[in-house]
């Protein structure tokens, strides 16, 4: 029964630095762009090959193919 007055106490605070810490992050903006990263994923960067890029991307990726 002893232990319930050191695990209660224990349990408020961890809830507490919690919803301390997820207010933070709604005040700092963290959640103000939800769908930017999921769509930026689709796009492409569409920079030609310079050779230095074209001659490093053989070497890392085995050519298929004739």
């Amino acid at each position: 029964m002893s232990d319930f007055f050191y695990l209660i106490p224990i349990a408020l605070a961890l809830g507490a630095a919690g919803l301390a810490a997820f207010l933070w992050s709604l005040r700092s903006g963290q959640y103000d762009d939800l769908d930017g990263a999921a769509e930026r994923i689709l796009f492409d960067d569409d920079y030609p090959l310079t050779a230095n890029r074209r001659h490093a991307s053989r070497e890392t990726k085995p050519e298929t193919g004739p």
